[in-house]
């Protein structure tokens, strides 16, 4: 961090906090060139992260979608809303932590699928249902048999 007063780009971290917002860090610090000391703050910069539909289009990646998705497959399920809410943070924190600027839909879908199949099998064969558009008895026959 470079100091404002005289440039010097060394500093040591004094405090660290916080601020009401949660949104940033303040940080005093103490320049070790003048030594004198100057407050900065941090904030963490969210690139958004834009889905790729099956149609080529492109939209903001929305977690409200992804509850509302598992929600109506775990409905009338023992699966409680910290849990849904669970799944669609920890998809989120997976796409922000691999830096995916652009993520297809069809990943997100099994995403989804994979969190489902480990929390409730039936919600996730309503999901996948769904999700794969069965054309016929067979193809979600063969899902149940990989259960």
């Amino acid at each position: 961090m470079k100091c404002i007063y005289c440039g010097c780009e060394e500093s040591k971290v004094l405090d660290s906090r916080s601020t009401d917002e949660t949104n940033s860090i303040r940080r005093r610090r103490e320049c070790l060139g003048c030594g004198k000391r100057f407050t900065t703050y941090e904030t963490i910069e969210m690139t958004p992260i834009l889905v790729i539909k099956s149609d080529g289009s492109r939209q903001a990646f929305d977690i409200n979608k992804i509850k509302n998705g598992i929600i109506k497959a775990c409905e009338k399920r023992p699966v409680s809303l910290e849990q849904i809410d669970a799944i669609a943070t920890e998809i989120e924190k997976t796409l922000q932590n691999n830096f995916l600027q652009e993520v297809p839909s069809s990943k997100l879908g099994e995403m989804v699928m994979e969190a489902l199949k480990r929390l409730d099998d039936v919600a996730y064969v309503r999901f996948a249902s769904v999700y794969r558009q069965f054309k016929d008895i067979e193809s979600f026959k063969k899902l149940l048999q990989e259960l």
